[in-house]
């Protein structure tokens, strides 16, 4: 393949896990809100879809916008405590980082939140961009945001890879003619990844060093 010169991330399940700060914020703002607790799993499976979906799955729609008033408020705070990195994730953005690649993230979550983890993890300027849900029309898997950060970087799509851990990555990816790699550490099963057919799929995002070791 075409030497990738760009790669671009997911966030959550791909390079950090914040499921810890999700499920927080969501059953407190559940319980302000008079709703029932969501279990762990559950909430695991039911993020990648960006925080009004997730709260929409949960609450009645005439206090959706209360809930997810209360769940961002809450979440700001969450965050530094209920997010770390994915095996491997930070050496792998260094080592990239040190080679010389155009780095990027495309994510669901709204930027605010973003840029909390990124510099609560200081590797904020890991990134040449970092484009989120709420700064395009459509969120993934939309192309909107994939589009977007080639235009803004002035890549090709031959030139990117694009790495997630979900099959809304994948239909994003393939969307935009971009080739998409997948890791098994978010919220879905190897087999639904199997399924959406990715153009590589890893265990983990450690590995993407040595697959582009291989295949360039």
């Amino acid at each position: 393949m075409a030497k990738i010169q760009l790669i671009i991330f997911d966030l959550d399940g791909t390079l950090v896990d914040a499921y810890a700060a999700v499920a927080s914020s969501l059953n407190y703002s559940l319980k302000l809100v008079g709703c029932p607790p969501i279990d762990d799993d559950t909430i695991k499976r039911s993020v990648g879809w960006g925080d009004r979906n997730l709260l929409a799955r949960f609450v009645p729609k005439e206090i959706l916008e209360q809930a997810l008033s209360t769940y961002r408020q809450h979440h700001k705070e969450a965050l530094i405590t209920g997010t770390k990195f994915l095996p491997n994730a930070e050496r792998v953005l260094r080592k990239l980082k040190e080679e010389k690649y155009l780095l990027a993230i495309a994510s669901n979550r709204p930027k605010p939140f973003t840029n909390i983890i990124l510099k609560y993890l200081n590797v904020l300027d890991c990134f040449d961009v970092v484009l989120c849900a709420d700064e395009v029309a459509h969120p993934k898997p939309a192309v909107d945001i994939l589009l977007e950060v080639l235009s803004r970087l002035q890549m090709s799509k031959d030139q990117t890879l694009y790495v997630g851990d979900m099959p809304i990555d994948v239909q994003a990816a393939k969307a935009a003619d971009l080739r998409a790699v997948t890791v098994a550490t978010g919220s879905c099963t190897q087999q639904e990844l199997l399924e959406a057919k990715p153009f590589k799929m890893l265990e983990q995002v450690g590995e993407l060093l040595d697959f582009l070791s291989e295949s360039q």
